[in-house]
């Protein structure tokens, strides 16, 4: 596996490795606290999975963690689920995300972009004076700790505001997307009853206005237990009868309080895509979010104040809680609101470009949209001070890394990361001190004791196996929403290897201590007893200038066969006649094996995807089987359903 590739695409230099703030820690850790001096990364990897409590322990002390009520000890009960973090501490998330205040008070805490690409700031002293305002209205309407407030809003600065004033209070926030309908909103929303609900009138995408203000109707009669709903005036329309004014809740200058709350209290609720039944609501903490949150945008992606911090999300996906967490090491973020490709393909590299950002993210779907387009960043951006480039949504093919290598920079931070929403985080990824090899992440996070494993629970080193943690991490899930029991937490991910966290993925972690990511394991293609990732076949495929996207499902069949479809979206004015066809197979023989080649490939008028932007592997295949639309899948959580009427329709004709 490894012998492929005999030289790193990229290798940090002595200076780099120097002045990165993971080389630093480890020095610091090393004098107080008895991690190891040599042996760089792996090294304190190791110790850092052997020695959780320490390493949790020196987190906390590096970044000045504020516990206002301290904690008996680091780890109370390990087991999981149910690990017990810092029993005893109070402390509060957003005063932590506010500090830089006191320092910068006149620098960006937040740049603001909408597709006109023009930067508006926002100071820390600004930040802090609005939260502190909407923080004193919400308690005056009565938010008390642990009440919910939901927003549904784009990614501007009155979202970060609004969930920092929530978790100010000790309320939780959660988010949905004005891209949702009142479906999907509804789904996700109705589980957490919030009391508050901030809104819009409607957001601007693809050079166009989009009203929402009936879906906000919909929203407050369908959700009782609002007690205030919040106007923010996108497109310049009147508050609705009974709303707040945005405005007026945010005009005071006060000092924010900030409601000290036990290190497990909740401080968000995030929602699995749910593509089949109601997502999951997944609740994280204060405490667990700070300290994961300072460990990978401090250590891993080291960021700090001075750096600009742009990752193209919506408040729909948890990369944009991520992003808001950039404001806990003093680093400025960037809100871009807006189509990923407006006016052209090459837009988020303009917004890069114009907020002068250090660390840009965007999907591995995008940087292969920008290589079939034709774009060339370096040529057409000043992208000097991007030092890295970090990706994540699905693996980055390795034509990827070559493509951003080639055409942004050949010194350039390539950190393609992979996580879940379920810890809101990354198992694997960024190392700013580490090698970066083509079609691999750099390493397993610190803390992370990230391994692949064969069926019974055995470890396997350059082989494919299951994604599991085998040690909690802060940012797990407190709880599931509405799951008294936990039975639903615990068949998610502790199902199959009782007391470890098995993700859904399928990994391999190489003698070199990289990870190379191959797709989700829930919707496997096992071809003659061997197991594929679906993101293997992907690459391959869509690397053919005619396909536009594709869609591989493996079936079991009830006679003991096996049908392996291949579904392609084309380009336009392409036509899949044999000698594309012949060129599919070729391609997936050549580039990864015989047992590959797809029984059938079929033409599709598109490959449907979660409100996210993931491909729906499963409910596809269910559908395949014969399972009706309805139980196959959650209608409001996919981005076209009339694609899936295709799948339906061939299942039909096909029985």
């Amino acid at each position: 596996m490894t012998s492929a590739n005999p030289t790193p695409l990229w290798q940090p230099d002595a200076d780099r490795i120097a002045r990165a703030q993971i080389t630093r820690f480890q020095a610091w850790a090393a004098e107080h606290h008895g991690a190891p001096s040599e042996g760089g990364y792996a090294a304190l990897h190791r110790w850092s999975v052997a020695e959780l409590d320490t390493f949790w322990k020196a987190v906390t002390e590096w970044f000045d963690v504020r516990f206002s009520a301290p904690y008996a000890r680091v780890l109370g009960n390990r087991s999981m689920p149910g690990a017990e973090w810092f029993p005893g501490a109070t402390l509060n998330y957003a005063e932590h995300a506010l500090r830089a205040a006191a320092t910068h008070a006149d620098e960006p805490a937040v740049l603001a972009l909408d597709e006109t690409h023009e930067p508006r700031p926002v100071s820390w002293s600004e930040l802090r004076r609005q939260v502190g305002s909407l923080a004193a209205e919400l308690r005056a309407l009565g938010v008390r700790p642990g009440d919910r407030v939901s927003g549904y809003l784009p990614n501007i600065p009155q979202a970060v505001v609004a969930l920092l004033a929530t978790a100010a209070v000790g309320g939780v926030w959660t988010s949905c997307a004005p891209d949702f309908g009142a479906r999907s909103v509804l789904d996700r929303f109705q589980q957490v009853e919030p009391v508050v609900l901030f809104t819009v009138d409607g957001y601007r995408y693809g050079g166009k206005d989009h009203d929402r203000r009936e879906t906000v109707a919909e929203l407050r009669r369908e959700l009782p237990t609002l007690r205030a709903v919040v106007h923010i005036p996108l497109l310049g329309t009147e508050a609705p009868e009974g709303a707040l004014e945005w405005s007026a809740l945010t005009s005071a200058d006060v000092e924010p309080v900030f409601e000290q709350v036990p290190f497990d209290h909740p401080l968000w609720v995030l929602y699995s895509s749910g593509t089949t039944g109601l997502p999951k609501a997944i609740v994280q903490s204060q405490g667990g979010i700070l300290v994961e949150h300072l460990k990978q945008l401090g250590l891993h992606c080291d960021l700090g104040p001075g750096d600009r911090l742009f990752w193209y999300t919506s408040t729909g996906w948890m990369m944009w809680n991520f992003l808001v967490s950039g404001l806990l090491t003093g680093t400025t973020i960037v809100l871009y609101d807006g189509s990923p490709g407006h006016p052209g393909t090459g837009a988020q590299w303009r917004v890069a470009e114009r907020t002068g950002a250090t660390l840009f993210g965007t999907s591995a779907a995008y940087v292969m949209a920008c290589r079939k387009a034709g774009v060339h960043p370096v040529r057409d951006y000043d992208l000097a001070r991007v030092q890295c480039v970090a990706t994540t949504g699905s693996p980055l093919p390795p034509d990827g890394f070559a493509w951003l290598h080639d055409e942004v920079r050949d010194d350039l931070w390539i950190a393609s990361v992979s996580g879940g929403t379920d810890v809101c985080s990354c198992f694997a990824g960024a190392v700013p001190t580490l090698p970066v090899w083509i079609g691999e992440l750099q390493a397993p996070g610190l803390g992370t004791d990230l391994q692949s494993w064969d069926p019974s629970g055995e470890p396997l080193i350059d082989e494919v196996g299951e994604l599991v943690v085998t040690n909690p991490m802060p940012s797990m899930p407190v709880r599931f929403w509405n799951d008294p029991d936990g039975s639903r937490y615990h068949d998610s991910y502790f199902d199959m290897y009782p007391g470890v966290w098995r993700h859904g993925d399928w990994i391999t972690v190489t003698s070199r201590g990289s990870v190379i990511i191959h797709g989700r394991s829930d919707s496997t293609l096992n071809r003659q007893g061997v197991r594929m990732g679906s993101a293997d076949i992907y690459e391959a495929v869509e690397r053919l200038p005619e396909i536009k996207e594709s869609l591989v499902i493996g079936i079991e069949q009830t006679d003991g066969g096996y049908w392996m479809p291949l579904f392609v979206h084309l380009a336009d004015g392409v036509v899949l006649d044999d000698t594309l066809l012949n060129r599919i197979k070729r391609t997936i023989r050549e580039e990864l094996s015989p047992r590959h080649v797809p029984d059938e490939i079929i033409e599709v008028p598109g490959v449907p995807h979660t409100l996210t932007g993931k491909r729906i592997e499963v409910p596809v295949k269910r559908l395949l089987q014969g399972t009706p639309l309805e139980k196959a899948v959650n209608p409001g959580s996919v981005d076209n359903l009339d694609l899936l009427h295709f799948y339906e329709d061939l299942a039909r004709k096909r029985a």
